[in-house]
């Protein structure tokens, strides 16, 4: 460890020498800094055991921690961001509105710590490794009131949140890495420790066996309702593009009737005088054919007759697309309410419909690549992250399978084998 050595001088005043071995090591290099102070001199002895005997990163000797110099085109954090979302091409203005948003509410957090310890604005030049994972941390745990610590003056965010926060800081940092000139010469997001999803103790989504579904429906007065909430479980999809489904997208004289989704409802840009407006669906591979079951095709057939080509498929009484607010208050809700008061033991969301759909599809053995395409996910790594842990109830017959394949072959069919052989 390092130690401090008083040197008197000869005018009667003492200086204060800090004294280690580079490295700790007895073959270290001998190092010293001077200090006209105790209280400077013991500062800088604990930072030096901090950093493993070696200088403090940052530290210049005789002249202290002294700042590099800026990079020409060094920029806030939150300014670079910006622009870089400005400049963003492939995108609609709705997402661009949402990560300016994540970087006013979120990014905007964001702070880099000097080597002294001092607290400094973030800079797409400054910022590093321990800079990100302090303000994870500081996503996770959030920030309590300080006149009050009951109430939440920020709320800890969800990991899935967190995780998709730090993607994008991840793509504003390696921007950096790869503009010209560089500003960066790596991305300081790499390998950042994040939450893990299943941290917590409640369950993120709710599956319903079919007799619980059959509750639920069964409450709905509005025939109306019942038809969209049977559409959302027999297809997986999501509510904005179930909602979304126009005549003009089914084709039903095919030998299996289908439904194409080409569009979905989005939240309105600001300024809208609409709250919804119809837009691509979230992916590219949410573009796609699903198959329907006969009872499905038979009420895509029942809704579309006399309709035009540009109606919604599934709408209220009123002939307008359905509302989620709406629809969740005044159908699902009294629904949920009545079943759960006569037995039902689940409280699922609309949502947990798509989920339901996906248990239905794994318990009849379908492949999941197969239930990738229908929901439209992305990656199959979404779909094995997402229902994964439900083909778990498939291990009998997993068990069986390898079972049969390892066992010993009969000796009448081993000698028709041999006989067989070339």
């Amino acid at each position: 460890m390092a130690n401090v050595v008083e040197r008197p001088r000869k005018d009667g005043m003492v200086t204060y020498q800090v004294r280690w071995r580079e490295g700790g090591n007895r073959d270290g290099g001998q190092q010293n800094e001077k200090f006209g102070d105790r209280a400077s001199a013991d500062k800088f002895k604990k930072l030096v055991d901090a950093h493993g005997q070696h200088w403090p990163p940052g530290w210049i000797r005789g002249r202290g921690f002294v700042a590099p110099d800026a990079h020409p085109d060094d920029l806030p954090l939150t300014d670079w961001a910006y622009q870089f979302v400005d400049r963003m091409t492939g995108v609609d203005e709705l997402t661009r509105e949402d990560y300016r948003r994540e970087i006013r509410l979120h990014l905007a957090l964001v702070r880099h710590r000097m080597p002294n310890g001092e607290v400094v604005p973030a800079t797409i030049c400054n910022l590093t490794a321990a800079d990100v994972q302090d303000w994870v941390r500081l996503e996770e745990k959030g920030e309590r009131d300080p006149d009050d610590y009951e109430r939440w003056t920020r709320k800890p965010a969800h990991p899935t949140s967190i995780s998709k926060r730090h993607g994008l800081l991840y793509g504003f940092v390696q921007a950096a890495v790869e503009a010209e000139p560089q500003l960066r010469s790596k991305n300081c997001c790499r390998g950042t420790r994040l939450p893990r999803v299943d941290n917590r103790v409640e369950e993120s989504a709710t599956y319903l066996e079919r007799d619980e579904y059959l509750r639920i429906a069964s409450e709905m007065w509005d025939p109306r309702a019942r038809d969209l909430t049977d559409w959302l479980v027999g297809t997986g999809m999501r509510w904005g593009e179930a909602t979304a489904i126009q005549v003009r997208d089914l084709n039903l004289n095919a030998v299996i009737p289908t439904v194409s989704v080409q569009r979905a409802w989005k939240r309105a840009p600001a300024g809208s005088s609409k709250s919804m407006v119809l837009g691509p669906p979230k992916t590219k591979r949410s573009r796609r054919t699903l198959a329907l079951p006969p009872s499905l095709s038979d009420m895509a057939r029942r809704l579309a007759v006399g309709q035009p080509p540009e109606a919604f498929l599934l709408r209220t009484a009123q002939g307008r697309p359905w509302l989620h607010p709406n629809f969740y208050q005044r159908r699902w809700l009294p629904a949920l309410d009545a079943a759960v008061q006569k037995g039902l033991q689940k409280r699922p969301r609309v949502h947990d419909l798509r989920h339901t759909h996906v248990s239905w599809l794994i318990a009849g053995k379908i492949p999941l690549p197969a239930i990738q395409a229908r929901l439209g996910h992305e990656s199959i790594t979404t779909t094995i992250d997402k229902y994964g842990h439900l083909v778990r109830e498939l291990d009998g017959e997993i068990s069986e399978a390898v079972e049969a394949a390892m066992m010993p072959v009969a000796p009448e069919a081993e000698r028709r084998l041999v006989a067989v052989s070339p």
